[in-house]
């Protein structure tokens, strides 16, 4: 029998059920949290950079929570947590303005954002430079993360690259 503790923890571990998508649960929902941030700017385009912050440390302090509830669960970094990957695509999305500007869809923020979500998905699954290591931590801080250090890596590749556009 879960608890309520533990199906919050499952809500939210699960990026709202995403996770449970049997075909590549990772993708499923780091590609969700590029739709909520696609919706955000929409919505509110001149609070995008802060909204996008405030995701990020919200989902990554509930991502360690529930990741190490889950883990008793699940057992160690169940796949079907996905929280970790809805903040490492934020992270990158951080140097991105909206997609829409003044209504019309701006194509090379649309491209910027693209680029971020498969940098992401890059570094996550390949782990290099260390990204592995941090798996190795206990409960729901090796969760977040090795996904958290993933988007660092890919920010830096999306600054180089506006710095070049």
């Amino acid at each position: 029998m879960w608890t309520f503790c533990e199906r919050l923890a499952a809500v939210v571990g699960t990026g709202f059920g995403v996770g449970l998508c049997p075909y590549a649960p990772g993708t499923m929902g780091a590609l969700l949290a590029l739709v909520i941030w696609a919706i955000v700017g929409a919505v509110m385009p001149h609070s995008l950079l802060l909204l996008t912050g405030v995701l990020i440390l919200l989902f990554l302090c509930l991502g360690i929570w529930s990741g190490s509830v889950m883990e008793r669960r699940w057992g160690t970094d169940p796949s079907r947590v996905v929280v970790d990957e809805m903040v490492g695509v934020w992270i990158p999305l951080l140097s991105v303005g909206s997609v829409f500007f003044d209504g019309d869809l701006c194509t090379r923020n649309i491209i910027l954002a693209l680029l971020a979500f498969l940098l992401f998905r890059f570094f996550d699954i390949v782990k290099p430079l260390g990204i592995q290591r941090m798996e190795r931590m206990q409960g729901g801080w090796g969760i977040m993360l090795d996904d958290v250090l993933a988007g660092v890596y890919s920010l830096v590749i999306i600054v180089v690259v506006q710095c070049w556009i």
